[in-house]
Order: structure tokens, then C-alpha cells, then sequence
């Protein structure tokens, strides 16, 4: 088995809402590597995942990123609490990806992310809360 996909709390939802947009090429190129080629590939919902409270595998390439930190902790860090709240999340908890999918369905729902997602940049894209719906929609 592989080893688990570090993500902090918020990317659980940036992950399902992603659409090849984002900070930068390397940035770009690395979150389409973890989300495309392993979440959503083909048993992707089977993928081992740990909760972190600093930056993950996301974070690395990301220009923003300053060691643990980011240009923006105190946003990020109100983000990280919001989600990890809503969905439950506790310090280095691990799960699979389909494991948090479940939990993405049945504690947030479509309407929720103008509130979770306060302050997110991404946010007004309206790509995440298009994602959750669909993820509600699904079977």
C-alpha cells in the first residue's frame, strides 16, 4: 500500500471541486497529479489519506507556500478549523478518500461553501459548490 496522501483540512473539498486551475504551472501540474491520476482514477476511493494541520502535499510547489506555512495562514488557518469541524476531522486522522467522500456527503451540503469556504478566492468561481452538488446528485 502506498503511502497516505497528506491533505490539510480544506483540501478534502478543494480537491473535489479542482479543475485544473491554480497558483502556478508547478502548482497546477502537482494538483492535477494527486487529484486527477490518483483520486479520481480509477479506484481512487480506495486511496489512504492523513489529516494534517501544516502544509501537504498540495502545498508543495505552491508559490504561496513558506515552510509549514503560507503567505495567507490566517485565512488558511480559518479555513483548516472550519473544515476540520464540519467534517469532523480529527489530528492526523486517516481514511480513504471514498471514506471522506462519505463524509463530504452527509455533513456538507450544496449552500454550505459560501459560508465553510468565507474568504476563499476560489470561492467565487462557483467550480467547488458545482462539484458538491453533482457529489450530492450521484447515486
Amino acid at each position: 500500500m502506498s503511502d497516505p496522501i497528506r491533505f490539510r483540512p480544506h483540501h478534502f473539498l478543494c480537491a473535489i471541486g479542482y479543475e485544473g486551475k491554480g497558483y502556478s504551472d508547478r502548482f497546477t501540474e502537482n494538483m492535477t497529479g494527486i487529484v486527477m491520476g490518483r483520486l479520481r482514477a480509477e479506484g481512487g476511493e480506495d486511496t489512504p489519506m492523513q489529516v494534517v494541520g501544516f502544509t501537504d502535499d498540495i502545498c508543495g510547489p505552491c508559490p504561496k507556500r513558506r515552510g509549514r506555512l503560507c503567505t495567507d495562514q490566517k485565512s488558511i488557518s480559518q479555513l483548516d478549523r472550519a473544515h476540520a469541524a464540519a467534517l469532523k476531522f480529527k489530528p492526523h486522522e486517516e481514511l480513504s478518500w471514498g471514506e471522506a467522500l462519505a463524509r463530504i456527503r452527509k455533513h456538507v451540503k450544496p449552500g454550505d461553501l459560501a459560508t465553510l469556504c468565507q474568504g476563499c478566492q476560489w470561492l467565487e468561481l462557483g467550480l467547488c459548490e458545482a462539484a458538491l452538488k453533482r457529489l450530492h446528485d450521484a447515486p
